[in-house]
């Protein structure tokens, strides 16, 4: 496929491949039917759990994990915050630093791999961050041989529980050190993060929490991080894989050679695009009867905004201050239509309910206030709470 696309085809094929059309947004019943997920799901083998949304993107951002949980609620409609925690005390799926120094929500049999393949760069990185915090190797190394004997047979602790660990062998984890420690420990494949108890986070042995792990290593897991990219968040250019996972140029264009005929090409003004070679009928097929006043409630942190370095498409040049107000690097949750994104939307959670204020980027039609009030349903569902619509 070699054929030119339009930002707006780009905008639309990206809410199919990104699971996103067909999920809680609206349809003619007010309650959507994962029509993106199902239809990947029925040609890709891709089961309809966390643990196969997960592996269809390769990594999710999860660093809000409120905000990752939902992440699987937009492309679940019939699952509850509820069974998503439940799915991640099973270890069906786990939250790691996988690539860019970012967490991320990864299928539990990926993990090894994925660090592997995409943690190298930060690991050669850190040593200068280690000296910047008054750290050096060996006690990084140490710390992460405390943490394995403390978690050994199973057992989780908190974050404050794990720096105890460390204290109590003199270690300093005051400042970002701790936070650096606890990163490295993961890195290099020695612990994850668990299941949180209360709102606090907690640790666990890798090989104890995960012990199936996929065997992929060199060219074959390029190919498999390509293609994962590709099939997720196409259409793209090679630049945005190797941003996205934090992987050189060459080893980006590696990846997409190596991944073959799985993956198909566009181009959009003189840039070749890559996306999974499917994209165009299964785009086709979910985005046949939807109109362009579907409207979609994706969290701040989705991998409709991180997933890419270049915006464009989805995101007017002039609105993206209001996605992260000051550039400080906290993501809005937004209101998508027709794969524009056309306003944030903001909650206060209540005794017995939830709070939903929306704030358009110009005047919203009555069919884009009605999408945005059948597509807030699917996040009450999610809650399992009732939500309210308050004027801006």
């Amino acid at each position: 496929m070699t054929n030119e696309l339009s930002l707006r085809d780009i905008a639309r094929m990206r809410t199919v491949a990104l699971l996103i059309a067909g999920g809680c947004g609206t349809d003619d019943s007010g309650r959507a039917t994962g029509a993106a997920a199902r239809t990947a799901a029925e040609t890709q083998a891709t089961p309809l759990t966390p643990a196969g949304i997960a592996g269809w993107f390769g990594a999710m951002q999860a660093q809000d994990l409120a905000s990752g949980k939902w992440s699987f609620g937009l492309r679940l409609p019939d699952w509850t915050e509820a069974d998503v925690d439940a799915a991640i005390e099973r270890a069906e799926v786990l939250r790691t630093w996988p690539m860019r120094g970012t967490i991320h929500f990864v299928a539990a049999e990926d993990a090894v791999w994925l660090l592997t393949t995409t943690g190298m760069r930060s690991l050669r990185t850190a040593v200068k961050r280690r000296e910047t915090l008054g750290l050096d190797d060996a006690t990084a190394y140490r710390a992460a041989q405390l943490w394995g004997e403390a978690l050994s047979g199973g057992r989780r602790l908190t974050r404050a529980a794990m720096l105890r660990v460390l204290a109590g062998d003199g270690i300093e984890t005051t400042g970002q050190r701790g936070y650096h420690l606890l990163w490295y420990a993961a890195q290099i494949g020695v612990t994850c993060i668990g299941p949180n108890e209360g709102k606090e986070q907690t640790f666990v042995l890798l090989e104890d929490w995960a012990p199936n792990q996929r065997d992929l290593s060199g060219e074959e897991a390029l190919a498999e991080l390509a293609l994962r990219y590709y099939r997720s968040h196409g259409p793209a250019t090679y630049r945005e894989l190797a941003r996205w996972a934090g992987i050189t140029m060459t080893e980006s264009k590696a990846g997409i050679a190596a991944a073959g005929d799985l993956l198909a090409s566009a181009r959009h003004e003189g840039q070749q695009l890559h996306m999974a070679a499917d994209l165009p009928d299964r785009a086709s097929a979910v985005l046949a009867g939807q109109g362009r006043t579907t409207v979609y409630v994706p969290p701040g942190f989705d991998e409709v905004m991180l997933g890419y370095g270049d915006r464009a498409a989805m995101l007017p040049d002039e609105s993206a201050e209001r996605i992260v107000p000051g550039r400080n690097g906290v993501f809005r949750p937004t209101i998508l239509i027709d794969g524009r994104v056309m306003g944030t939307w903001t909650r206060q959670r209540r005794t017995r309910k939830m709070v939903v204020t929306a704030e358009w980027f110009g005047e919203p039609g009555e069919a884009q206030r009605r999408g945005f009030a059948d597509a807030m349903e699917g996040y009450a569902h999610f809650q399992a709470t009732p939500v309210e619509i308050a004027d801006p």
